[in-house]
């Protein structure tokens, strides 16, 4: 293959037709049904960590597609060309979106007379530059796109081809026809590899251990990035560093941390002592035995903070005395670990003897050590969105539910979404004068922006009540200041846009409609029962259990508050005699599906609510619980809140 045609060919995953070409945008043709099928894959990529782990994924299965269908070219396909595709498609992957944040095309097809095979990533911003281009020093290594040169190494032919608006890295891989001696010894000495001298810490392998390494260290970095990508906490990612380098790599490996809040910036002071400095958050050796004696020498000696103005790794302090007798002599060397401009930690390696790390290592060490500082910072980023929406969370509900004297309650609040606010939410609070207030909520949508309203109405719903206001009252006005709230919001996004000069508004930029679900009431015991005051805004109704199981709804239903200007509310009151239940609850219960079916159809809520005659709240709370969970078989999608109120 000379070049990559200067057209895109239109292709589909195993189709029914030859390429055709066409300028971009490409557009698909349906070919004479005569037209034998070709092995030809396809796929658009977001921008994202895990878009290399996809494409890998795509060729996988795309690979193995083929060759079950036994399409043209398959039959020359080798272990080793598959090998080889899935590291290039997975470097020009990453060097496209994640060192330059874009989203891409993945194309893959075989050739059928050769069974070579070709793969092109086009990225949809050729101009875009690998970094932003700010002024101050960068603390990322400066050779970008290192892993380019292993894809030059592994493809026969490669290239960029530039478009309007587009770009193509594409990479040919010829089919191997050589024995397996012969493949190896060609492929090490004319691609210039060497894996398995490379690789290797003793300088005796088998020749089993010398085979996985020839055919493994090809897949090493995908297979790291695989393992990486998926982890939400940065001492595992330390952790998952240091076992895929030992034994593989070098004898042992340590890695610090810097403090996410000083960034690197704090650790050494102007006369060059050190401070509070980094956290050695993990140390592994090849001989487990020495790895506590190792923490303790280089914990008294943390690496010194990089210097911008030499990339590459820099030497490290060989820790003698903490390796034995054997461990006397060796060579170390400390790598940045830097994403987004922003120093994460240091990742140091040390090898036992007198001969240096050979480059090939070191070129290898830098590249993971990239991607062990992406997972770093992305395991740093869902930290502080799961701290603050755990702060959140807790700021929008009560602290602990109010005891009523003569009512028993119980409560089941489960958030789909663990890491985000829920839109959700409940509360039961003293009122004053005898009464006491509950009230169980829906905002729409999640997030900050049901944040925002949870947060305006939990604290007007208590100041109303506590001041006096009965239930119809406290609706009016909370209906009527959330329709002020979103009027002053799309204000504010007015002279935003005045102030942009006019620039048209995205997607997210202008004011959220906030509609709440509200079941809102009061509750006044007496002797010989309670007496509740309740009304229902947009909300699902709540259901009334009788002792002798008869139920009923115990309210009607009015407008979403935020929706209608001046709207008026009404509450209707009834007694609750012992024994009587008050069931409450969001529609994370009523509309739980089970394919096209849902919880509450042909009064399903009710009929769960009948069996629970007899039982206490918390009974009832919780058999209506195992009763939704039940009903479909995949986890909940929505947020899940319930009240139960019984009159003792």
């Amino acid at each position: 293959m000379g070049a990559i045609p200067t057209q895109r060919e239109t292709v589909a995953r195993a189709s029914d037709a030859p390429a055709h070409e066409s300028a971009p945008p490409r557009a698909e043709a349906r070919p004479p049904e005569d037209v034998p099928a070709r092995a030809e894959a396809h796929v658009a990529l977001p921008g994202s960590s895990h878009a290399p782990g996809a494409a890998r994924a795509l060729l996988r299965g795309a690979l193995a597609e083929w060759t079950e269908r036994g399409l043209p070219g398959t039959a020359h396909l080798t272990d080793r060309q598959a090998g080889d595709a899935v590291v290039v498609v997975s470097e020009l992957v990453t060097n496209a979106v994640v060192h330059a944040g874009t989203d891409v095309e993945l194309d893959c097809r075989l050739e059928p007379e050769t069974g070579a095979l070709v793969v092109e990533v086009l990225d949809h911003h050729p101009s875009r530059p690998p970094r932003d281009g700010s002024a101050e020093a960068s603390y990322e290594p400066a050779d970008y796109g290192r892993g380019l040169r292993l894809v030059a190494a592994l493809a026969e032919s490669w290239g960029v081809t530039y478009r309007t608006g587009a770009k193509t890295v594409w990479a040919r891989l010829s089919a191997q026809g050589e024995s397996s001696a012969d493949a190896r010894e060609s492929y090490t000495g004319r691609r210039g590899l060497r894996v398995a001298g490379i690789l290797a810490p003793e300088p005796r392998r088998t020749e089993q251990d010398r085979d996985w390494l020839n055919r493994g260290a090809l897949s090493f970095l995908a297979e790291a990035s695989d393992l990486l990508a998926g982890q939400l906490d940065e001492n595992l990612v330390a952790a998952l560093a240091g076992q895929l380098i030992v034994p593989r790599l070098a004898d042992w490996c340590a890695v610090w941390l810097e403090d996410e809040l000083t960034g690197g910036r704090s650790g050494w002071a102007a006369d060059g002592t050190c401070g509070a400095g980094p956290r050695l958050a993990r140390v592994w050796h090849g001989s487990e035995n020495r790895i506590e004696e190792l923490r303790q020498a280089l914990e008294k000696e943390p690496p010194r903070p990089p210097d911008p103005s030499r990339p590459g790794p820099a030497p490290f302090p060989w820790p003698g005395e903490a390796l034995g007798p054997h461990g006397t002599h060796g060579a170390a060397l400390a790598f940045r670990l830097a994403a987004g401009g922003r120093p994460l930690g240091t990742l140091v390696i040390g090898r036992t003897g007198l001969v240096p790390f050979p480059d090939e290592i070191t070129g290898l060490i830098e590249d993971l050590s990239r991607r062990v500082a992406l997972a770093i910072g992305a395991a740093r980023q869902y930290t502080r969105q799961a701290t603050i929406s755990a702060v959140l969370q807790r700021g929008l509900l009560p602290g602990a539910v109010a005891e009523i004297p003569g009512v028993r309650s119980a409560l089941v609040y489960e958030p789909c979404d663990k890491g985000g606010p829920s839109g959700d939410f409940y509360d039961l609070f003293p009122a004053g004068d005898g009464r006491w207030c509950f009230a169980v909520g829906d905002v729409q949508g999640k997030g900050p922006e049901a944040a925002v309203v949870i947060g305006l109405a939990r604290p007007w719903l208590r100041l109303l009540a506590r001041e006096g206001y009965r239930v119809a009252d406290v609706l009016d006005r909370l209906n009527q200041l959330l329709l002020d709230d979103a009027t002053e919001a799309a204000d504010a996004a007015a002279r935003a846009l005045a102030s942009a000069g006019g620039r048209p508004l995205g997607p997210g930029d202008g004011p959220q409609t906030r509609f709440l679900s509200l079941l809102y009431g009061e509750l006044a015991p007496f002797d010989g029962g309670v007496r509740i005051t309740l009304a229902s805004a947009g909300h699902p109704l709540p259901l009334l259990l009788g002792a002798g199981g008869e139920v009923r709804t115990a309210a009607h239903p009015q407008t979403l508050l935020g929706v209608v200007e001046d709207a008026t509310y009404t509450s209707e009151t009834f007694e609750l005699r012992p024994g009587d239940s008050l069931l409450c609850v969001t529609d994370g219960v009523t509309e739980r599906r089970s394919g096209s079916r849902q919880f509450d159809d042909e009064d399903g809520l009710a009929e769960a609510l009948a069996g629970c005659a007899g039982l206490d709240a918390e009974l009832i709370a919780e058999r209506i619980k195992r009763l939704v969970h039940a009903f479909g078989v995949r986890p909940p999608e929505d947020d899940l809140a319930l009240l139960v109120l019984q009159a003792e």
